[in-house]
């Protein structure tokens, strides 16, 4: 059996690649970004069938690390991390919730929302987190000089860096947005013992500086342009397919920020298609706040792309006017018929609210990606009989305060059209019987 490696190389095509564990985040010829090419004649060493029983085979089960669906999949993600130097806490394995009311609602009868905020700190940054620090911790044990890993963050991932770092030993720094971040999100990196840097600016404010200090040396950069992270997201695309018995759904629909995660999936739905696990594939669809559009608005002009000063928006996570992947978002969205579409803050709110009345529980940012299915749903562009995932990025416990502030009637500038309020009684029997037949009644 061949021996499974990956390396960086640069996504422009220049010559030459670098090892997995140099801090390497830009082509060093061009200084463009760079991405992981695995050595695919190694791995077609084992047939589709093979891959995809010992896939199966290691799913949630208990061996060191391969209970945890990203490193289930280790030799397509980072074959060369020992498994001793493993970070990980169970990551993926999350609920592909079949939305069957709300899907019938809307004339689907098909729908599925890929939960990946069902995780260790609550939002799919763990699937990626998992293996930039397992590869830092590789490296300090190999004597490189990282003396911290920081990130710029919306919120989740601050959360996923602290609790990794935390629990390899390793010192965090994360970068936050002042008064931009919930406070559910705020305390996670905390209690982890990160140095939370609070900064009166917006998110890429805060990555601006963390590039710099990731340049200076020292400190190992864990945003989303850094490629090892988006190795670990990829296997959201691996992962749903798996649960579908191998099966690629018609239509993939995911919120866009920063946009790693449109090429993490793409290239999760790639690499399945080059060992022949897969020959079909989903339509990619993007789902961007009006507020922060600029991936929108290049789909509008012929992909020709321009950064937008991102405004405040419910969907906080998802506010980025200069996203860092989006040479490769295009290029994802351009091989997998890629749409690109934007919701309101009315229509993410009320989005969320109605897919919660059928059972769900959604972060304002899968509020995004629901309002923009409705709109497809809506323009004939999804059909009645496809298959269609929703990616839902974090837990809505983490922004109980949008919540509430949606049932109260105090987001500006959305009148909610499924508010419920508690009904104050006194402590009276017929009170509440009365107020229990009026509800039924209506």
């Amino acid at each position: 059996m061949a021996a499974f490696s990956a390396a960086f190389r640069c996504i422009a095509g220049c010559r030459g690649t670098h090892p997995l564990d140099q801090p390497l985040y830009r082509c060093p010829t061009c200084g463009d970004l760079l991405e992981v090419a695995h050595d695919i004649e190694a791995l077609k060493t084992r047939s589709a069938g093979e891959w995809m029983r010992l896939f199966d085979d290691r799913y949630k089960r208990t061996t060191w690390p391969y209970g945890s669906s990203v490193w289930g999949k280790k030799e397509w993600v980072a074959p060369s991390v020992r498994d001793d130097m493993v970070v990980s806490m169970d990551e993926g394995g999350t609920n592909l919730f079949w939305a069957d009311r709300f899907g019938r609602q809307i004339g689907l009868t098909d729908l599925w929302v890929k939960q990946c905020g069902n995780s260790h700190t609550g939002s799919f940054k763990d699937l990626g987190m998992t293996v930039l620090v397992s590869v830092v911790r590789q490296m300090i044990e190999d004597g490189r000089p990282v003396r911290a890993v920081a990130c710029a963050s919306t919120g989740d991932t601050s959360a996923s860096l602290a609790a990794y770092c935390a629990a390899a030993g390793i010192r965090s720094i994360v970068l936050l947005p002042r008064g931009k971040v919930t406070t559910a999100q705020l305390v996670q990196p905390i209690a982890n013992g990160a140095l939370v840097l609070s900064l009166d600016t917006d998110f890429d404010g805060c990555m601006a500086i963390v590039q710099r200090l990731a340049e200076e040396g020292g400190v190992y950069l864990a945003n989303s342009m850094n490629s090892l992270r988006l190795e670990g997201q990829k296997t959201v695309a691996i992962e749903m397919v798996q649960q579908f018995d191998w099966e690629v759904p018609d239509v993939v629909i995911i919120p866009g920020g920063n946009l790693g995660n449109v090429s993490a999936l793409g290239a999760g739905f790639d690499m399945m298609e080059a060992l022949g696990i897969t020959k079909k594939r989903p339509r990619i669809v993007v789902a961007q706040a009006e507020r922060a559009n600029p991936l929108y608005l290049a789909y509008k002009n012929n992909w020709e792309f321009h950064a937008v000063a991102a405004r405040p928006t419910l969907a906080s996570a998802i506010q980025i006017g200069n996203p860092v992947s989006v040479k490769k978002a295009i290029r994802t969205l351009q091989k997998y018929s890629g749409v690109v579409e934007q919701a309101t803050e009315a229509e993410l709110a009320d989005a969320a609210a109605r897919a919660d009345r059928t059972g769900m529980f959604n972060c304002p940012h899968t509020g995004v990606a629901l309002a923009v299915l409705l709109k497809l749903r809506e323009r004939g562009l999804i059909d009645s009989k496809e298959r269609v995932v929703v990616v839902s990025t974090a837990n809505g416990l983490k922004f109980t305060d949008f919540k509430i502030r949606y049932h109260d009637a105090a987001l500006d500038g959305v009148t909610p059209k499924y508010a419920n309020h508690p009904v104050e009684l006194p402590n009276d029997f017929d009170s509440v019987r009365r107020a229990i037949d009026a509800s039924v009644q209506a």
